[in-house]
């Protein structure tokens, strides 16, 4: 058999079967064929693999492409097995025709209700190997596979014969998939050599485990296992991959985030890991947040304007003041909708109610010296103009009083008085945010309400 040649323009395939929503298991093998194919300036295939007509669903291919595109990963060429059968047919009757094939009667197959006819490959009884870029060597004995069925007749080939023949005619020369296949690469390897077929390089990723090592499944948990879960709660497409990437790759060194094109630049397929990759969805929110970070700050600020105008009475230029808050505050853009939900952030849009007792530290006793807290607190920051009510300014005139009195019972009235709420964000943060006016008016109203 023909051995890869190293020297060949880099080929690579991702072949699904739409027969259900792309998963992130799938999303990853795409996303390493991907980095593999640029990394080496080759080509990047994508190949609906949708031989079986009862279960392949068009609203699965469009999942399918739809998730790639929306990942950036731009593909060369596009195929579908189904608009290739008179390819398959050809090959096929070489294979008859040769020996290497045959049409078997199957008995009983009429009494169970099963076709009577299929189209076994000839199996030559051989022990064969492979050498997998990631797991080393492999050897296989295919005397237990019998004389396996490659088709159900001329018109109607199966999985094995099917993708053998087009890595042959798409001249791939690197088959990179789950390690699911590894059993079904003898079967492959066999026909390879009958019809003539090059031995591409193999890489079989690890599959993708929960925190009890069990494969993630749709079954088990749920659409988490989607990449359609993270398009619809907001995520970042470069978050996404760069979590995918870390799912049994590391890069040698403690960088974690990274770009599209730095993944790029820096994948090594050999550093891929032999045991299954642990999913952790906290870690995959890290990875986004750390993403959302790097984003320029107008397009945060847009992002989050686009929410808020459902619901509050607003405008980008506040938006762009306090989305620095805002964004502290979640892992995505989609859980912006739920903080507004939980009513955490209907402060920075309308001004709290509450009652005079919450304004009282939990230390003090006496109400009359909140009032005097809040009192100074208002009249130290009406020296401070428009234009330089920021942040550390606030700090200077208010934080020495604070530490002489006690921050709590300085600070904890003012939070009160802004947000109406026992966690939010710094109330230097918030003052800042909201500006002097609305600041100065919120405070006077919680004075009001101690008489």
């Amino acid at each position: 058999m023909k051995t890869p040649d190293a020297n060949k323009k880099t080929i690579v395939r991702f072949a699904p079967s739409p027969t259900g929503a792309l998963h992130l298991g799938g999303a990853r093998t795409a996303l390493f064929n991907y980095l593999f194919a640029r990394q080496n300036k080759g080509k990047f295939i994508l190949r609906i693999e949708d031989t079986d007509k009862e279960r392949s669903k068009k609203e699965h291919e469009e999942d399918i492409v739809n998730g790639l595109k929306w990942l950036g990963f731009d593909f060369d060429e596009f195929y579908r097995q189904s608009e290739r059968e008179d390819i398959y047919k050809k090959y096929l009757k070489k294979l008859i025709g040769e020996g290497k094939a045959y049409v078997s009667k199957e008995s009983g197959a009429l009494e169970a209700g099963e076709r009577s006819e299929v189209i076994r490959f000839k199996n030559p009884n051989k022990k064969i190997s492979f050498s997998d870029m990631i797991r080393g060597e492999i050897e296989f004995d295919t005397t237990e596979l019998k004389d396996f069925v490659i088709a159900k007749s001329l018109e109607e080939p199966l999985f094995h014969l099917a993708v053998v023949v087009d890595d042959f005619e798409m001249e791939i020369t690197h088959i990179i998939r789950g390690e699911d296949h590894i059993s079904n690469t003898p079967r492959q390897i066999l026909i390879q050599e009958a019809i003539g077929a090059p031995k591409p390089f193999y890489a079989h990723l690890p599959l993708i485990l929960d925190s009890d090592r069990a494969k993630l499944s749709k079954r088990k948990h749920g659409e988490k296992v989607s990449l359609s879960h993270y398009i619809k709660q907001d995520y970042l497409p470069q978050a996404v991959s760069n979590f995918m990437a870390l799912l049994g790759w590391n890069p040698g060194t403690n960088q974690e985030i990274f770009t599209l094109d730095e993944l790029i630049e820096k994948f090594n397929i050999k550093k891929i890991q032999k045991g299954g990759a642990i999913f952790n969805e906290e870690k995959m929110k890290w990875v986004n947040k750390e993403h959302l970070k790097l984003l320029p700050p107008d397009q945060i600020a847009d992002e989050i304007y686009k929410i808020a105008r459902n619901h509050y009475d607003t405008d980008i230029s506040y938006v762009k003041k306090l989305y620095p808050l805002i964004l502290d505050r979640i892992n995505s853009f989609g859980d912006v909708n739920g903080i507004i939900e939980a009513g955490e952030i209907d402060f920075f849009f309308k001004r709290p109610d509450y009652e005079k007792d919450s304004l009282k530290w939990k230390g003090d006793s006496d109400i009359m010296m909140t009032k005097t807290h809040l009192e100074h607190a208002r009249l130290s920051l009406e020296n401070i103009s428009e234009e330089q009510f920021t942040i550390d300014n606030i700090k200077n005139v208010l934080f020495g009083y604070a530490e002489k009195m006690g921050k709590g019972s300085v600070l904890w009235p003012i939070r009160f008085a802004l947000s109406g709420r026992e966690k939010s964000p710094d109330p230097f943060a918030i003052m800042s945010a909201l500006g002097k006016k609305e600041t100065i008016e919120r405070i006077k109203i919680a004075e009001q309400k101690i008489k």
